[in-house]
């Protein structure tokens, strides 16, 4: 959980977890605004914050140390999740979960309306209601389109972009909606 994540669920503002902590607002700020790194922030800084927070430092710097896969792996991981998981206990497993909040906090765009994406789909899939909790992201989407490497690919190699054109009209429409050209989900291996 990052620490925008940990400050909206302890209902704190920017200024209070500066005020309660003694780190400058000006410091607060700019580490909750991704302008500085919290790992490059002193253990004083982050031992004051976690402190103040009521999370262990740990806690604090996981999110920092994330290392973020290509998108087609990630795609193959909530691919085979789902396949692992089933469709309920995927859609289960995803809304106990802040994962989608995180990476829009990350500023893991394609990651985060992916794993959105799938939700919907899955919900629309199985006559489920769609989560409210996501409307305002709902509300967004990617500036270009991101097509499947091995579309592309074959796009590139005969240097036909109606393969392109192709892939976005057989999208799943909740991928689609997002920028997101995606037209299987459930035939992993």
């Amino acid at each position: 959980m990052t620490i925008q994540n940990i400050i909206k669920e302890k209902n704190m503002s920017i200024y209070r977890l500066a005020k309660e902590s003694g780190i400058p607002y000006a410091t607060v700020n700019d580490i909750c605004n991704g302008k500085t790194r919290l790992e490059k922030c002193s253990a004083e800084t982050i031992y004051h914050l976690s402190k103040t927070l009521n999370i262990t430092m740990e806690d604090l710097l996981a999110p920092c140390f994330i290392k973020r896969p290509t998108f087609e792996n990630f795609k193959s991981a909530i691919c085979h999740r789902l396949k692992e998981l089933g469709d309920i206990n995927f859609l289960i497993n995803t809304l106990e979960s802040t994962e989608i909040r995180d990476y829009f906090d990350m500023k893991w765009y394609p990651e985060c309306f992916y794993l959105l994406a799938m939700l919907d789909y899955i919900s629309r899939e199985n006559s489920i209601p769609l989560c409210n909790d996501y409307d305002d992201l709902r509300l967004l989407k990617l500036e270009k389109p991101i097509y499947p490497s091995g579309i592309l690919a074959i796009a590139l190699t005969m240097k036909n972009n109606a393969i392109l054109k192709e892939a976005e009209e057989s999208s799943i429409p909740e991928f689609k909606h997002f920028n997101i050209i995606e037209n299987e989900v459930r035939n992993v291996i």
